[in-house]
This record gives structure tokens, C-alpha cells and sequence, in this order.
């Protein structure tokens, strides 16, 4: 493993749009950086070995020129939210996407920021208390909390008691016409 120069060098590893604290993720990506060439099925089986049990290395690729962030330009999330029927959030989704803008605001380390979380919104679909969402990635980044405001915009019967269990189910590169997703590089 690579490490940062200085007087407290830190492993070079970089995690590409890691999701938010508390949501769970079947789609993470991250650099390390190496001090040498190496197998990437022998990273790949090392990194598996020092991770719990039900954290899994999947994949291990070298690096391509450009940033990896480049590359991740869509994701799919699913958000469970047991407390709602699916009523209220098909009527809650058909709203939203009803919209051409729905503003919400969100606070950040240079303070209260206001943006657009339809535009970001490719699918949103209602099963049972279950939402399925597709989000281009864009400026500012649109996470599911932000739409789940926006359902809050413009539905009132929209007001889940229970914290919504937010799943990331795929991230990369996005068709916008298609809204399909596929990995980095391909």
C-alpha cells in the first residue's frame, strides 16, 4: 500500500461518492493506492481476507487515467419505509414526478443550500412501503434523503414516523435514455 507523504503519512485510498452514514450499499467503490504493481486477484484476495465476514471484495481493477468519481454518473437506491402504505407513496411519487422542480434544502459545511432535487430524479417508482429510485449524479450531488424531502414538498400525507432504511442497490455509469447503469469502464 501506497501512504501520503509528511509528517503523519495516512494509506491512499479514496472512497468514489460513498453513501451517506447509516445507508447500506451493495454498490461501493474505492482507490487504494499501491507502492507497486501488483496481481489484482491477489489484492483482491488479500483486502477479502482482512474485511468481516459480509463485507466482500468483488472486484479488483487497475486504475484507468481520469478519476473514478469521473465514472460513476448514476446510482439506483431503494428506500424502505415500513410506516406508509403504498397509497400514499404511489400518490407522494406520482407528485413529484409530476414536477418540473422541486426544491429542498439541505445543510452543508458553507451553511444552508437550496436546490433541485427533481432534476436529478431519472425513476421513482412506489412497491408495497418500498420506493425504487434512479438519480443522475450531478451538481450538487441529489441523495435520496434530498428527494425524500421533496416528497414531503409535495405530498402532506407524505410523513413517515419510522427513519426510511436506504439501500444503495447499483452505482456507475448511467444511460440518461435508458436509465440503465453499468459498471465503471465498460
Amino acid at each position: 500500500m501506497a501512504y501520503s507523504s509528511g509528517f503523519s503519512p495516512h494509506p491512499r485510498i479514496s472512497y468514489a461518492n460513498a453513501a451517506p452514514t447509516g445507508a447500506a450499499s451493495e454498490a461501493e467503490y474505492l482507490e487504494i493506492g499501491l507502492a507497486a504493481t501488483c496481481d489484482p486477484g491477489k489484492v483482491r484476495d488479500a483486502l477479502d481476507a482482512a474485511l468481516p465476514s459480509g463485507l466482500d471484495v468483488v472486484e479488483v481493477v487497475p486504475g484507468a487515467p481520469g478519476t473514478l468519481v469521473d465514472e460513476l454518473t448514476g446510482s439506483r437506491w431503494q428506500v424502505d419505509l415500513p410506516d406508509l402504505s403504498a397509497a400514499v407513496l404511489h400518490i407522494a411519487a406520482e407528485g413529484f414526478l409530476a414536477k418540473n422542480s422541486v426544491m429542498v434544502q439541505r445543510m452543508t459545511k458553507n451553511g444552508m443550500r437550496e436546490f433541485d432535487a427533481r432534476a436529478a430524479v431519472l425513476a421513482l417508482a412506489a412497491d408495497d412501503a418500498r420506493l425504487i429510485m434512479t438519480l443522475a449524479h450531478q451538481t450538487p450531488l441529489v441523495r435520496p434523503d434530498d428527494v425524500l424531502a421533496g416528497l414531503r414538498v409535495v405530498s402532506p400525507a407524505f410523513a413517515p414516523v419510522e427513519p426510511p432504511i436506504l439501500t444503495r442497490l447499483a452505482q456507475g455509469k448511467l444511460d440518461p435514455d435508458s436509465g440503465t447503469i453499468t459498471e465503471p469502464g465498460h
